[in-house]
């Protein structure tokens, strides 16, 4: 008799999306380095919203619903990740309002059975000329209904 490994739990909502810790992204003691993790979920989630057709390219008008800026994050960080490798991020929308959404991550090990962190963003959706809360498109809002946790 075998024994098989345990499966990962299935996601219920959001997305895993894969992510690689390099040699670089580890501190001295050989850790993943506390400020790689919102970089590595920063990468996931323009990867998924590149899926959608979002990007940004350094031209804020052209940018439409990537024109956007941080208005707080949290992250919680629940056990160290010590080797290179593969590892995804879980990602998913708390809240999605007119201007402004919230939404949840977790790093977690790539078939997203183990956590390593987790957190929150608010992101605001600006006007590329004013700088001033502007809404989502209708676009946007359709993808990031798609990622909404039950109850979000």
């Amino acid at each position: 008799m075998t024994a098989e490994a345990p499966t990962a739990p299935a996601l219920s909502y959001g997305r895993l999306v894969p992510v690689t810790v390099h040699f670089d992204d580890l501190d001295a003691l050989g850790l993943l380095h506390n400020a790689r993790y919102p970089l590595m979920v920063e990468r996931a989630w323009a990867e998924l919203w590149e899926q959608h057709g979002i990007r940004f390219e350094g031209d804020w008008t052209a940018a439409g619903d990537a024109c956007n800026a941080v208005k707080e994050l949290r992250i919680s960080y629940e056990a160290p990740v010590t080797r290179t490798g593969a590892y995804a991020v879980h990602l998913w929308l708390e809240r999605l309002g007119t201007t402004g959404l919230t939404y949840g991550f977790r790093f977690c090990s790539r078939d997203g059975a183990v956590s390593y962190a987790r957190g929150s963003r608010v992101l605001v959706r600006l006007d590329a000329e004013t700088l001033r809360p502007a809404p989502w498109s209708e676009t946007f809002r359709a993808a990031g209904r798609e990622l909404l946790r039950p109850g979000g």
